[in-house]
């Protein structure tokens, strides 16, 4: 008999309701050709945001822009222009402005690829960054991770976001109060901004990551009762999220400060080296925060298995009190003739219910002694 190469994945599901089959999915780039410009993600927004701030030293102007063909009078102005984009989804805007501004078709490619590892390219007039933009959802209880591509110009640095909102509004005020260096450098120093805050952004997420290990670490040590297996699950695939998502920062940051370029000056590489040490930092403690978590299931699992033994053994001494008292018990249930204490008046409460008490307390005694309990 041949067996058909299709698999039929319902008749499987029918046949086990309980741990269905799934059928693999494909991935919609599988198959094509490089530099072909196809949106993975999920549509967090029906119409995309095009948001440009150009400045100077002395002025600032901010618009939002509907047609791409506007991003013509930015591209080559000695202004410095933050263009930030949010929402990947419609990718003919995205090819327009990618012909607008000669940005290479693989960058394209990557930046609507919202699977993309975080890295760093250099191409021959910009760099690209792609990494992930990392929240903690308090109302939702979760990480909110999307994704983000930042490509730096020597006169102008666009931002593409996968969803809708962002973190960076204390860069826009920094951009407006004109306080500090914010407006009196280049684009490279903008760059450096919205990565650094980037990485404050990463600390909160960790932040709240360790207060749940604390609530955690406190709970299974006192009342392990009411820790669930689940919550514990969760908090380490999200450590292991933020660390699949965070260390390949760490790699393309320390290969941006390594690198020779055009783009970042040696004066702005001092700053992006803070931000290599902070990212680091991260690194390490999502490392230490794995240890504590596996720490955690272990002491979990070990309370657990203390509790589960302790009944045992009450169960256990409950059972070896009335192993006597059963023998005695089925002892005065046979139906003898010749028994000398049936002829007594108070056979029963002198001599069976004596027996059982001066046997329990014998046994309890025994059991005191060998500190069974």
């Amino acid at each position: 008999m041949k067996l058909s190469n299709k698999v039929n994945y319902k008749t499987l599901k029918s046949l086990n309701p309980l741990n269905p089959i799934r059928g693999s999915k494909k991935r919609p780039k599988t198959g094509l050709s490089p530099g072909s410009i196809i949106y993975t993600g999920k549509i967090h927004a029906e119409n995309v945001l095009i948001e440009v701030i150009d400045y100077t030293d002395g002025k600032m102007h901010e618009v939002n822009i509907l047609n791409p063909d506007e991003l013509v009078n930015y591209s080559h102005n000695k202004t410095v222009t933050w263009i930030n984009m949010q929402g990947l989804h419609d990718t003919e805007l995205i090819k327009k402005i990618g012909d607008i501004l000669d940005i290479h078709p693989l960058t394209l490619e990557d930046v609507v690829d919202t699977g993309q590892r975080p890295k760093m390219e250099v191409y021959e007039d910009y760099l690209y960054i792609t990494l992930k933009m990392i929240n903690y959802n308090q109302e939702l209880k979760k990480l909110d991770i999307e994704q983000a591509g930042i490509i730096v110009h020597a006169n102008y640095v666009i931002c593409f976001q996968e969803k809708p909102g962002d973190i960076f509004d204390s860069v826009r005020k920094r951009l407006r109060d004109d306080k500090g260096r914010a407006r009196k450098r280049g684009a490279d120093y903008l760059a450096y901004m919205l990565l650094d805050l980037i990485i404050d952004y990463y600390y909160e997420a960790l932040d709240e990551v360790w207060n749940r290990i604390e609530f955690l670490d406190e709970q299974v040590v006192r009342r392990p009762e009411r820790v669930e297996l689940k919550d514990i699950q969760q908090l380490k695939r999200d450590i292991l999220q933020l660390r699949r998502y965070i260390f390949p920062v760490k790699d393309a940051l320390m290969g941006l400060e390594n690198k020779e370029s055009e783009v970042f000056s040696p004066s702005t590489l001092v700053f992006l080296r803070d931000t290599v040490d902070h990212v680091k930092q991260v690194v390490e403690n999502i490392d230490i925060y794995r240890e504590m978590i596996s720490n955690i299931m272990d002491i979990y699992l070990s309370q657990l298995s203390i509790k589960m033994n302790e009944v045992m053994k009450v169960l256990t001494i409950i059972a070896t009190i009335f192993i006597p008292l059963t023998f005695i018990a089925g002892v005065y249930g046979m139906n003898f003739e010749h028994m000398p204490e049936l002829g007594w008046e108070f056979a029963y409460p002198k001599g069976f219910y004596l027996l059982i008490g001066v046997t329990t307390l014998l046994m309890i005694i025994y059991i005191k002694t060998k500190r069974w309990l």
